[in-house]
């Protein structure tokens, strides 16, 4: 059983930065999902890809895993970098 841990990045369609302290633990799909014939949504037999642990820290996330012998992979986190541009510069 294989998981990822990362942390949430922030919501670009809003300002706020709500629920992007927390690390999160997902488990890889083990099966590729396959269309229905009938209605033709994806589905799989795979239910531990519905399943998102969250933890306060990274260390806890890490710690969870090793104890219950989940090889888990770390995804950092990508910097977070600002651009700073004038309203005047619109009409350049």
């Amino acid at each position: 059983m294989s998981a990822r841990i990362y942390q949430r990045p922030k919501n670009a369609m809003q300002s706020g930065k709500a629920h992007t302290d927390l690390w999160i633990l997902e488990f890889t799909p083990s099966e590729p999902r396959k269309a229905d014939p009938l209605m033709g949504w994806a589905g799989s037999g795979d239910t531990q890809v519905q399943v998102q642990l969250k933890f306060p820290t990274l260390a806890a996330a890490q710690a969870y895993a090793a104890k219950k012998g989940i090889h888990a992979t770390f995804i950092p986190t990508p910097p977070k970098t600002l651009k700073i541009q004038a309203y005047a510069d619109n009409f350049r």
